[in-house]
């Protein structure tokens, strides 16, 4: 068997490019302009929707253009379909971008002009970003909602679900402290989101400071726009700072970020992540690039529970109760210190029943740290009013020109399904097809080429499904690690593929998330959840970091199969990231 077009092109090796200018532009302060004498890509439509024409020239650069308030919702061969919505603005924003900038950029790369009522929307929708202030009050047991315009204080009044929530008086309303993060979430839902001012605890001070050299011996700075997201966070340390999300891509280092952002503030901090390896990285990158000790630094985890200054523990052991219908005993472990920083790690991945937490502790300094804002529940929105709004972001392929993440190759391989395996396929039902076509045996074959394909590089195989991946495993003999793995096999197959000793290892999804492989250089994806946008972006981080080689990023899919429709759904985040996949088939 071979691959049409061959699917192997050649490496090129590439030059690092000098870090960012301290001291430059804010975030979306400048965007590349249209030139006048040539057909312009994009045409805004009344309904505030984009078409954005992927032949035209200047496609990339209005992409990333608009990429900043607009969101992706398709992505087929020949337009792109994004949206302007009322929190994609918000975000916006919150990051610095007016409405005035985001009008120019739509005006400068549309094809005609545009509609008159979506430069209103505009307007309006984010000139409603801070019509109401949330502030403090002389005797610090509640707070005060400031709302100076008549029609809005009219409006939430009547409003039921506010009604027990906040208490008029004079030019606002009245509410308790516990309430704060709840009532910012239903006004978002109501089109008005709220500028929180009302201060934030300070938390117990702990000493800490960033290495210049690491643990081991390596120099070690902060890049400059890490540094930029850090500071973006933190603001001038005055009310209406220290809360939203930083989004970067994987790869470029959010560890250091937060890590960054705990040597601003020196105070007692909460780290909550996806898993025990996760959990693990963070103690590793701690006691390696910061002078912190082992005794300062608490594991809060299946395996122990231990509360230091700076205590690091997983979604899973928070969200785990002794009965489907009773409380989160684990919950404590927000009240349990004088806390004055709580770490979201992949906060896309936040679980529900945290957001009911979050909203009890919006005293506390937090920050989520994230490769993408999109959620597959679609709780967005908690997000933004919960832990906050987006405060830094760098577009993917704007880093990867700047040699901060490696360069990625993606490729899609269509293969069909074997004669024996249609007919189940045909009279399956959806969930069933689904599973059929990902499993596909043809996909075992291609797999052991592509890495025949790739004898110097290190990859990672990924799938959704136990059986395929074991027997991948025994066609290819590499290791397996799934969630059955105990953790000290997991943390033995990792350090061996990190050291070389490894070469190819092969994964479930719970790799997908918080696993730091640095000299990964390709990942083959057999199968993956069902359209899922946020681990499509995961799987291809797992190859960004920074490398003397180019990345590449295989996806087999079965042909003419709802396999592809699901596959068309998770490659529209990376295309909104400008990357592109290729498509090639898999010739009998």
């Amino acid at each position: 068997m071979a691959l049409v077009c061959g699917c192997h092109p050649a490496r090129a090796e590439k030059e690092r490019a000098p870090p960012l200018a301290e001291g430059g532009p804010p975030r979306y302060a400048i965007a590349p302009m249209a030139s006048e004498d040539r057909p312009r890509p994009l045409v805004v439509q009344s309904d505030s929707s984009l078409l954005l024409d992927v032949h035209a020239p200047g496609f990339e650069e209005a992409r990333a253009s608009i990429a900043a308030f607009a969101e992706l919702e398709k992505s087929p061969e020949h337009f792109h379909t994004y949206r302007i919505s009322p929190l994609s603005l918000w975000n916006a924003a919150s990051a610095g971008l007016t409405a005035e900038e985001v009008i120019r950029r739509l005006s400068s790369w549309s094809r005609f002009a545009v509609p008159e009522n979506v430069l209103f929307t505009i307007r309006d929708t984010v000139s409603r970003f801070g019509k109401l202030v949330l502030l403090p009050t002389d005797d610090g047991d509640r707070l005060f909602l400031s709302v100076t315009e008549q029609a809005i204080y009219a409006e939430l009044a009547s409003q039921k679900r506010l009604a027990s929530l906040l208490f008029p008086s004079s030019g606002g309303f009245y509410l308790s402290l516990v309430d704060r993060g709840t009532v910012k979430l239903e006004l978002t839902r109501l089109g008005y989101p709220v500028k929180d001012e009302a201060p934030l605890a300070r938390g117990e001070p702990v000493e800490l400071t960033l290495r210049s050299r690491t643990a081991d011996g390596f120099a070690f700075a902060v890049r400059d726009y890490q540094r930029e997201a850090a500071s973006a966070f933190t603001g001038d340390g005055q009310a209406g700072s220290g809360f939203g999300t930083i989004v970067l891509p994987c790869g470029a280092g959010k560890t250091v970020v937060g890590m960054a952002i705990m040597d601003l503030l020196k105070t007692s901090t909460l780290i909550l992540s996806t898993n025990i390896a996760a959990v693990h990285q963070w103690i590793d990158e701690l006691l390696d690039k910061t002078t912190l000790t082992r005794e300062e630094i608490g594991e809060y985890t299946g395996d122990k529970k231990e509360l230091k200054p700076v205590t690091i523990g997983t979604y899973q052991i928070l969200t785990w109760r002794p009965a489907k219908e009773g409380d989160f005993p684990h919950f404590r472990i927000f009240r349990e210190r004088n806390w004055g920083l709580i770490i979201y790690d992949e906060v896309h991945l936040l679980p529900a029943p945290v957001f009911r937490v979050t909203a009890e502790i919006q005293a506390v300094r937090r920050v989520g740290l994230t490769a993408t804002l999109v959620r597959e529940d679609g709780r967005e929105e908690d997000v933004f009013s919960l832990v906050g709004p987006k405060r830094y972001d760098v577009p993917w392929k704007e880093m990867e020109a700047k040699g901060w993440i490696a360069e990625a190759k993606c490729y899609e391989i269509r293969v069909d399904l074997p004669d024996a395996l249609r007919v189940p396929y045909a009279t399956a039902d959806k969930r069933q097809k689904f599973r059929i076509a990902s499993e596909n045996p043809a996909k075992i074959e291609i797999t052991r080429q592509l890495i025949e394909n790739h004898p110097e590089d290190s990859i990672i195989v990924i799938g959704q499904y136990l059986a395929q991946l074991a027997e991948i495993a025994r066609a290819t003999g590499a290791p397996i690690i799934t969630g059955q793995t105990p953790n000290s096999k997991r943390e033995e197959i990792y350090n061996d593929f990190r050291a070389g000793r490894v070469r190819v290892i092969i994964v479930s999804k719970v790799a997908n998330f918080a696993i730091d492989l640095p000299d990964a250089s390709l990942a083959i994806q057999v199968s993956g959840t069902f359209g899922s946008r946020q681990e499509e972006a995961q799987r291809l981080g797992r190859i960004l970091r920074p490398k003397e080689r180019n990345s590449f990023f295989y996806s087999i899919v079965s042909r003419y199969t709802t396999e592809e429709e699901f596959s068309g759904n998770r490659q529209k985040f990376l295309t909104e990231q400008g990357y592109k996949y290729h498509i090639e088939l898999w010739d009998e």
